[in-house]
């Protein structure tokens, strides 16, 4: 009976996914996703400077034509961070809010590398490119469609709906998020959800696909090392410069492989994943992650093929800037290095620090920290999360979904830290080969991509915030 059964529950899954779609054109949440997020991708804010400001315009004339109430407030001069607000019905009776959560800002694009240019929002081949059209402003078109679809259907809310753009994630969300726990508090009154960046749909191959929800992150812990020394001419090099004692301590740095382990959510993950691995081998490892890092070779194999899944198995330290000498003939009274140090969510920055201590070895050399937060794990055991897992069933059917953990951090921290269960979701399936593109040349969405996942954010919304 195993085909019949088989057949039956496509069957099933075909009709749901009809009458959810039904829902999204009949609501128009589809309907100007593409060209909305053409124009999106055409509204340059890059951070830094950031200019959000344009970007919120942008989201604002959306809203103002669809006859929503808005707010932006700026930060900083054209560091603007946007919200709208669906009130419940009853707002007495009303269940914990759910805010729709995206930045406007992108990181900087190098125009000569990439195949369309990084502003042009241009459409073709079935996609969409430019920068932010996977961070994050396909997410934010996406949300912003489902947030007026439930606004177009009429329908009785059981809890607040809140649509929100915010400045500066891509430097820490000092002039977004941050800033609007700190300004705003009021704003998260009553919120108990959150949907954000951090987990995505990997279309592993034509017939295997998972949809990651990430649940908590790597803690950055981003510092500045700085060593001072006397200065002098190039041509009559001191024993020990600012520059030579801040190398050695580099060295040090780069040669020290700290110790992996792991933790729960991340061996929860690497246990979901372990049936979509291409080996036999691959799959073991993944289903007893605990052991396969006390295998040989496995840690350094992983590092090459899948850096972000080994980046979740040990603290990391990345050098990324130094900066001594403005003149190639002097020697500077100072040198610095900066390092993006990220950590498993149970390690206590303190103890890291005076591990680091120990490796540089130099109590001259000062450590400042730059950028650091407390971690934080949403549970799954949420009515949120459940639903994400039937709209999942229903538009993306066969794919299962895995709770993971980010590699790197997103704004969710900050609303973790108020005791918002905070979910990183992306109603997308996308192909490791675009993956490349955050961050990197071509970043682009397909339409089908964008299309579903307006579809399907439309649903969970429908799903969750009405009875």
């Amino acid at each position: 009976m195993t085909a019949p059964l088989n057949h039956l529950r496509q069957a099933c899954a075909a009709v749901l996914l009809i009458v959810a779609t039904v829902y999204a054109t009949q609501t128009g949440a589809a309907d100007l996703a593409v060209e909305r997020l053409s124009h999106y991708l055409q509204v340059d804010t890059t951070n830094p400077p950031g200019n959000e400001a344009a970007g919120a315009r942008f989201l604002a004339g959306i809203l103002e034509g669809a006859g929503i109430d808005y707010q932006i407030v700026e930060s900083a001069p054209g560091r603007a961070n946007l919200w709208a607000r669906l009130p419940a019905a009853q707002p007495e009776r009303a269940k914990p809010g759910i805010i729709l959560l995206h930045h406007i800002d992108v990181v900087s694009a190098s125009s000569g590398h990439w195949d369309m240019p990084p502003f042009s929002g241009a459409i073709q081949d079935g996609y969409v490119y430019g920068r932010g059209a996977l961070d994050t402003k396909g997410l934010g078109i996406m949300q912003l469609q489902a947030f007026l679809a439930l606004a177009r259907s009429g329908a009785a809310l059981n809890r607040d709906v809140v649509y929100m753009a915010t400045a500066d994630e891509e430097a820490g969300g000092d002039f977004g998020a941050g800033w609007l726990v700190e300004n705003r508090p009021e704003l998260f009154e009553g919120i108990g959800f959150l949907v954000n960046e951090g987990g995505v749909g990997l279309q592993i191959s034509d017939s295997q696909s998972v949809m990651k929800v990430e649940v908590t992150q790597k803690v950055p812990l981003w510092l500045r090392l700085t060593a001072t020394g006397t200065p002098g001419h190039g041509s009559m090099p001191a024993p020990e410069t600012a520059v030579t004692r801040l190398v050695r301590a580099a060295h040090r740095i780069i040669n020290t492989e700290f110790p992996a382990r792991v933790i729960d959510p991340v061996d929860t993950m690497f246990r979901g994943m372990a049936p979509y691995q291409s080996t036999e081998q691959g799959r073991q490892d993944y289903a007893d992650v605990t052991s396969a890092i006390e295998r040989p070779g496995f840690l350094m194999q992983l590092q090459i093929e899948q850096p972000s899944s080994h980046a979740l198995l040990r603290n990391t330290c990345s050098l990324t800037r130094l900066a001594a000498s403005d003149k190639v003939n002097v020697v500077p009274p100072e040198a610095s290095l900066e390092m993006d140090c990220r950590l498993l969510p149970d390690q206590s920055p303190r103890e890291f620090l005076k591990e680091l201590a120990e490796i540089v070895d130099d109590p001259s050399i000062k450590v400042e920290t730059l950028v650091n937060f407390d971690p934080a794990v949403s549970s799954t055991d949420t009515e949120l999360f459940r639903a994400i897992e039937a709209v999942t069933a229903t538009y993306f059917p066969g794919t299962p979904v895995i709770p993971s953990v980010a590699a790197g951090f997103t704004d969710s921290h900050f609303f973790r830290d108020l005791g918002i269960v905070s979910y990183g979701y992306s109603p997308v399936l996308i192909q490791r080969q675009d993956m490349r593109g955050v961050h990197g040349n071509n970043e682009r969405i397909s339409v089908k991509n964008l299309e579903r996942g307006t579809a399907s954010m439309s649903e969970l919304l429908r799903a969750f915030a009405t009875d």
